[in-house]
């Protein structure tokens, strides 16, 4: 091409003529040129696409719920990645048992992916979605399948410690309590400790051959459920960061949010009554600490991927003994409720006056002093009794509290107990899937893990950059760990069980073989 002919070419793209020619540069001398990979490492391609899920007929649209699809390609392997804005992939919420295999079905009759290489994970957002969420999940993979293009393959680490909090207290008593909207927190003179969070954000990005980035997959632990004002419907904390980060990169970026071992885990000030609850702001936290770790990784070509998937099979519990202790410590605690002649009304006529003025309660201090002069204690007798009633009334509160706990948990426990009877002592079997792109390694498990779980993985994982995501390929309840599971009845975690304690030793192991696996791969 001339030079007259390419710079009319060049002014009629700047004028937007879509019929423009477009120029065709030799390469500039001195500049890079793209590497030509080693005949035996493949070329990773990827493709991603989004689709909206929300329910609107349900609850007012706050934000939208997605379906998110990632597909990746390198060789003969495939992995597909899809994240969803919702509660479970079965189970609890508003996906339906049969979601996953009808998905798995079509995508390897329609695509021949594989049932082995479809990795689905909910975010836990408590979201309402669309009674079809099967088939826009489909849409989704599909349209991601249908765009793959080159891609380079980085894997970082990011940090966030302000938006979440370990939601199990642990008591003067030995046993430990969870914050839920359930029931009541313990008192605060009850409480010595709380258990670790886990600020690691796990970051996965993939870019285009032109630099453009075209995914992030981010994982971390926490319970997306601090809702928004209103009561919208809304993908909750996890949903505001994914914006934040698609907003932030290149155009057509998608963010896949996996939950990690959030199974313990709560946006911080999750029971405040003094502020409106809402998750944007955290959200917003999240995302731009995840932008933080993005901006700082370098995707390189010749990524290695590898999708393990295996069965693992676990013992369920015999709840039987943990059930009867419940019963007999729920009749201990109505047994223990006294009478008081106060109701709510007179209790907080009482209570107000007697924690506003401790010494002269119920008159001004003047006729004490009067009625001391004449040798009377009419009002001292007076402030006597009611400072009884006044605390046999607080401590009828408070046992009408640990009853509701017990009650709230020994329902789970009798629950699972009947589920686990119907199984006729098979044991629960579970996917287990292990995941490599380059250097960056998950483990994704159908259990509502519990934090300390993930933290033991990383410590022993071969590889630094080693992830654990709980609620993906379906959803078997929580699974806490052992020394959880003995604290009978105290929170949401050890009671909504299916599992005895033996299964984290199972997991432990079993991790510990697909990770030797992949990195071998």
């Amino acid at each position: 091409m001339s030079r007259k002919s390419l710079v009319v070419a060049f002014a009629l793209v700047l004028l937007g003529c879509a019929d423009a020619p477009r120029p065709t540069l030799a390469p500039l001398a001195g500049a890079p040129q793209p590497k030509e990979l080693p005949a035996k490492v493949a070329r990773v391609r990827a493709g991603v696409a989004k689709v909206e899920i929300t329910n609107t007929k349900v609850l007012p649209r706050n934000d939208p719920l997605y379906a998110k699809a990632l597909v990746v390609k390198s060789g003969a392997a495939t992995l597909v990645l899809v994240t969803l804005d919702a509660v479970a992939v079965g189970e609890i919420g508003y996906i339906g048992n049969d979601y996953l295999g009808k998905v798995r079905a079509r995508l390897q009759k329609e695509l021949d992916i594989a049932p082995e290489s479809v990795v689905v994970n909910a975010s836990h957002c408590h979201g309402v979605v669309c009674a079809d969420a099967d088939e826009k999940t489909v849409e989704a993979v599909k349209t991601a399948a249908a765009n793959l293009v080159p891609v380079t393959v980085g894997v970082g680490v990011g940090h966030e410690d302000r938006v979440s909090e370990n939601r199990r207290l642990k008591l003067k008593s030995g046993k430990e309590a969870d914050a839920r909207h359930a029931y009541a927190l313990p008192p605060d003179d009850e409480v010595v400790g709380v258990g670790p969070i886990d600020p690691q954000i796990g970051v996965l990005r993939l870019d285009r051959a032109d630099g453009r980035t075209l995914a992030v997959v981010y994982t971390f632990a926490c319970h997306p459920i601090m809702g928004v004002n209103g009561d919208g419907n809304t993908a909750d904390l996890s949903g505001f960061a994914s914006r934040v980060i698609e907003n932030n990169l290149s155009e057509g970026t998608v963010a896949l949010f996996v939950q990690g071992c959030g199974g313990d885990i709560n946006p911080v000030r999750y029971k405040d009554v003094s502020h409106p609850r809402h998750a944007e702001p955290l959200g917003n936290m999240l995302g731009l600490s995840v932008l933080q770790a993005v901006r700082k990784i370098k995707c390189a070509d010749g990524a290695a991927l590898a999708v393990r998937n295996e069965k693992l099979a676990l013992p369920r519990a015999d709840h039987s003994e943990r059930i009867d202790a419940l019963v007999a410590e729920q009749a201990r605690l109505v047994k223990s409720l006294k009478g008081t002649s106060l109701n709510l009304k007179t209790f907080l006529e009482l209570a107000n006056k007697y924690n506003l003025s401790k010494e002269f309660p119920s008159y001004y201090s003047h006729l004490y002093m009067t009625e001391k002069a004449q040798g009377r204690d009419d009002l001292l007798k007076l402030d006597e009794a009611n400072r009884r009633n006044v605390q046999a009334y607080m401590d009828n509160v408070l046992t009408t509290e640990r009853i509701t706990r017990v009650q709230t948990n020994l329902a789970l426990l009798q629950k699972h107990q009947a589920t686990n009877r119907a199984a006729g002592g098979k044991p629960l079997v579970a996917e287990l899937v292990g995941v490599r792109v380059g250097g960056f390694v998950l483990v994704t498990f159908p259990g509502e893990l519990t934090v300390e779980i993930g933290l033991n993985v990383k410590k022993t994982a071969p590889s630094k950059t080693t992830f654990v995501a709980g609620y993906t390929n379906g959803y078997i309840y929580y699974t806490p760990t052992a020394a959880q599971l003995r604290n009978s009845g105290g929170a949401q975690e050890d009671s909504d069980c299916l599992l005895a304690p033996a299964w984290e030793r199972a997991f432990y192991d079993r991790v510990g073989e697909v990770l030797k696996k992949l990195e071998k791969e």
